[in-house]
C-alpha cells in the first residue's frame, strides 16, 4: 500500500488552519489575561484585533480548500468534501453573527459599560472544537491509499 495526498494544497491549508485555531482560540485567547500588566480592557482590545485577523486568515484557507475541492477532477463528492461544509457553515456563523456580537460586547467593556452575562463565549468555543474536529477528519480523508503491485 502506498499513501498519497489527494489534495496536497488543501491538506496544507487544513492543517495550518487547525494550528492557527488551536494556537489562538485555545491558547492566546485566555493566556493573554494572565500576562503581567494586561488589564481586562487591554486584553479585550488585543483579542478583538487578533480574532479579526484570524477570521480573515480562516477565509483565505477556506476559499483555497473550497476551490481545490470544486476544481477537482473527481466526479463524485467524498465524505471529506461533504464534511467540509460544516467548518464553512461555522465560519459563516462566526463571521456574520458571533464575532460581531462578541466584538460589540468587548467594545462595551472597553468603554466601561457594564455587560450582562452571556453564553456567546461558550458557543464560540463549542464551534471552534467542532470546526477543528471536522477539519481534522477532512484533512485525513484527503490522504488516499493505493495498492501497488510488484511486477516481478
Amino acid at each position: 500500500m502506498k499513501t498519497y495526498a489527494k489534495y496536497p494544497i488543501a491538506i496544507v491549508c487544513i492543517f495550518t488552519w487547525i494550528g492557527f485555531v488551536c494556537a489562538i482560540s485555545f491558547m492566546e485567547a485566555w493566556l493573554k489575561f494572565k500576562a503581567p500588566g494586561i488589564s481586562i480592557p487591554l486584553g479585550l482590545g488585543i483579542g478583538r484585533l487578533v480574532f479579526s485577523a484570524l477570521n480573515k486568515v480562516e477565509w483565505v484557507f477556506a476559499i483555497v480548500i473550497l476551490l481545490t475541492i470544486l476544481f477537482s477532477p473527481d466526479d463524485l463528492p467524498t465524505a471529506g468534501n461533504i464534511l467540509f461544509v460544516l467548518p464553512l457553515t461555522i465560519l459563516l456563523l462566526q463571521t456574520f453573527w458571533l464575532l460581531p456580537a462578541l466584538d460589540a460586547r468587548a467594545q462595551m467593556q472597553i468603554n466601561g459599560t457594564s455587560v450582562a452575562a452571556s453564553n456567546l463565549h461558550i458557543y464560540f468555543v463549542g464551534m471552534e472544537v467542532i470546526k477543528v474536529c471536522c477539519l481534522f477528519i477532512t484533512g485525513i480523508s484527503f490522504f488516499k491509499s493505493k495498492k501497488i503491485y510488484n511486477e516481478h
